[in-house]
């Protein structure tokens, strides 16, 4: 034996295309994924069962739990939440207008509008959640289904060089695989789409 530990794998998945917010709802928690969402998650299915997964975590919001049950239906696992995992509460209330709020934020990361978060305590609790997810899953796969910012959020946490941009450009679906060696280190973090 060599002694050196399997390492624990976080998959972060940022959800497929989603039905686009509207003033007149659904809410955050209940937008569902679009038909060609719906079709992106069943896609997903070949690629997020080849690292065989132990374990299916997710935000609680409907569009991230949609992109990953067809997933979890494959490997015989429930899916399972964590209020941890949601998208950034970004404190606006519905507006067309969101973008210069956003560019706001990323250029001052412990801005928060009241009622919301700060950038900064995003990557706080995205960091957090991740390493909660190793803790409890030593050297196992664990896919978890989330959202663009809160992912980018996690990725500067861990050092990565992440940007406004880089959220703008993040596609939907979009996979992100952290691999841990220890749950205290960095991880080597490995993307694709």
């Amino acid at each position: 034996m060599s002694g050196i530990p399997t390492p624990t794998e976080i998959v972060l998945v940022r959800h497929a295309r989603s039905v686009p917010p509207t003033a007149d709802g659904p809410d955050e928690f209940t937008r569902p994924l679009t038909t060609d969402g719906l079709r992106q998650a069943q896609e997903l299915v070949a690629v997020l069962t080849e690292p065989r997964p132990a374990a299916v975590w997710s935000s609680p919001y409907r569009r991230a739990i949609q992109t990953v049950q067809p997933t979890a239906d494959a490997l015989g696992l429930p899916v399972r939440t964590l209020t941890e995992l949601r998208e950034w509460d970004d404190g606006l209330s519905f507006t067309e207008v969101w973008e210069s709020h956003y560019v706001r934020s990323w250029a001052n990361l412990s801005y928060a509008r009241p009622g919301g978060e700060s950038l900064e305590q995003l990557s706080i609790r995205a960091v957090e959640a991740v390493r909660t997810l190793v803790r409890h899953n030593p050297g196992r796969v664990v896919l978890v289904g989330s959202h663009g910012t809160f992912i980018s959020r996690a990725l500067a946490g861990f050092g990565v060089p992440v940007s406004w941009a880089t959220v703008r450009q993040m596609p939907m679906p979009a996979i992100y695989r952290l691999r841990f060696t220890d749950p205290s280190t960095r991880p080597t973090v490995c993307g694709w789409t």
